[in-house]
């Protein structure tokens, strides 16, 4: 990439507008700070809540931890948001702060490179060049689909997309419709269109632990009180807060502990599925934790439906109307939704960022492993900050604390680096790989490292470079303050 001189300049980059790139975005115009602008590929604000429209969408936070702190919404409808609910949320969050101004739409990030003489970020994108002092990824870590590489996938001639591409356009009702994957989306999925559809096939590779939805409507009085009574939502917030915390405990700390869980999800497999064969094949062979927990009241009786069957064979080939199994059974088949997640260790927009050793996000990674310091910043990419980076993901409550924490952290490096008179500020080696050793040591007796299962939590290295493995206020105390002395300044 060589420097354009017609690229526009700003003191600070964002690319996205999910809660990452909104959250900072109001956080930089609250410190003060104008010079700045968010890319978005989309027409409007709100990341994987703007995108993720398929039939069932919806959190699995509870509603009153799943918003901003500075903004809390004392409107939520139910105790668990709809996709539609959360994305209203943030559009009239984006408009009470005045952001949008600050926003391009539809530009397509393509490429960003650390111009060390000039000691500023190139950035490329569809709507023309930029360059930055300070560049934030905030692309978010369930923005890329996972597509599966399964044998004659693209000789398929029905219908086929993704949970995250939902075609609103495609008419299941009627078909014979293929669900493959049994993660969080399709446990939304499947119960919301099997009712329609003549038949439906949901291809199971590894059978998920699923717990009782506490799904209820807010009353209006509710929502008078939250509303009018000065800091009685914030009180409930943040019991819920501290409830959620405690399930840190088996995941993390003690993974015997999973046991009592376990023994509710059992109990609800056994009230929910009657037959023997179909509980068998539905019970999972792995700690509970050790994948995403997944929460529905729906998704057992919607297969024990008599249009809906469980196949836990794996997929052997794909063929133009029909999908075969491992063990040689043919299913004919009108349409296909992929409900196979997303790529986050290993996301593509990794091989869109070279830094300072003409080394990619990616390629570095290929190295090193994802590894990031407090999943914010890495080693020879000066001036970057990464939302959401590498083992600050959360597996038991709402990725809303850590983005603000985040948000806070890299704001005051800003702000430190303006009051100091610094150009540039890049991680230490030996600060980020000793973070990094006091994290993978945290993790190892975890239920995520030795709960018998192969999640997407882990790398290609086998290493997790997901997930936060302790309390999330400890994350954010470490967060408290730019820690100016592990990074090397100019």
């Amino acid at each position: 990439m060589t420097t354009d001189p017609t690229a526009v300049h700003k003191r600070v980059l964002i690319v996205g507008s999910g809660f990452s790139g909104l959250g900072a975005a109001i956080a930089l115009t609250r410190a003060g700070y104008s010079d700045f602008v968010v890319l978005e590929r989309g027409s409007d604000v709100g990341g994987t809540w703007r995108d993720n429209t398929y039939p069932g969408a919806a959190c699995d936070v509870p509603s009153h931890l799943y918003s901003y702190s500075f903004a809390l919404n004392p409107r939520w409808s139910h105790s668990f948001s709809s996709q539609a609910e959360i994305h209203r949320y943030m559009r009239d969050v984006a408009d009470r702060y005045q952001v949008r101004e600050k926003m391009v739409f539809n530009c397509e990030f393509t490429g960003a490179r650390w111009n060390g003489a000039q000691a500023h970020w190139e950035v490329r994108t569809s709507a023309g060049n930029f360059t930055a002092d300070f560049f934030i990824s905030a692309a978010g870590v369930l923005c890329e689909p996972r597509l599966p590489d399964i044998k004659g996938i693209q000789t398929f001639e029905g219908q086929i997309f993704h949970s995250a591409r939902w075609d609103h356009g495609a008419e299941l009702a009627g078909k014979r419709v293929a669900v493959i994957g049994t993660g969080a989306s399709a446990v939304q999925i499947v119960p919301s269109i099997a009712p329609s559809v003549a038949h439906m096939d949901v291809y199971q590779r590894t059978a998920p632990w699923v717990l009782p939805r506490l799904m209820r409507p807010y009353s209006r009085p509710e929502r008078l009180a939250c509303e009018h009574i000065p800091g009685l939502q914030r009180l409930w917030r943040g019991a819920i807060y501290a409830n959620r915390e405690l399930f840190v405990l088996g995941q993390a700390k003690y993974p015997r502990m999973q046991v009592l869980f376990e023994l509710i999800a059992k109990a609800k497999m056994r009230l929910e599925v009657r037959d023997p064969q179909l509980r068998r094949a539905l019970t999972p062979r792995y700690r509970l934790g050790c994948k995403r927990m997944l929460i529905s009241n729906d998704y057992y009786p919607a297969l024990g439906r008599d249009n809906v069957d469980l196949v836990a064979d794996g997929i052997k080939e794909i063929r133009e109307r029909s999908i075969v199994a491992e063990d040689g059974a043919e299913r004919a088949v009108d349409a296909i939704v992929l409900c196979t997640g997303f790529h986050v260790a290993d996301s593509p927009a990794f091989d869109k960022v070279t830094g300072r050793d003409g080394r990619t996000m990616s390629e570095a990674a290929d190295v090193e492993g994802y590894i990031g310091y407090k999943g914010t910043s890495l080693a020879t990419f000066p001036n970057l900050f990464t939302m959401l980076g590498a083992n600050s993901g959360l597996n038991y409550t709402s990725l809303i604390y850590i983005i603000e924490s985040q948000i806070a952290y890299v704001v005051d490096a800003i702000a430190t680096m303006d009051r100091k008179g610094l150009r540039t500020c890049e991680v230490r080696p030996e600060a980020l790989f000793e973070y990094n050793r006091a994290v993978q040591r945290k993790l190892a007796p975890s239920v995520w490292t030795t709960g018998g299962c192969d999640s997407w939590f882990l790398d290609k290295h086998g290493r997790n470079s997901t997930l936060w493995p302790d309390f999330s206020f400890r994350f954010r105390r470490q967060l408290r303050k730019f820690d100016l002395d592990a990074y090397e300044t100019t």
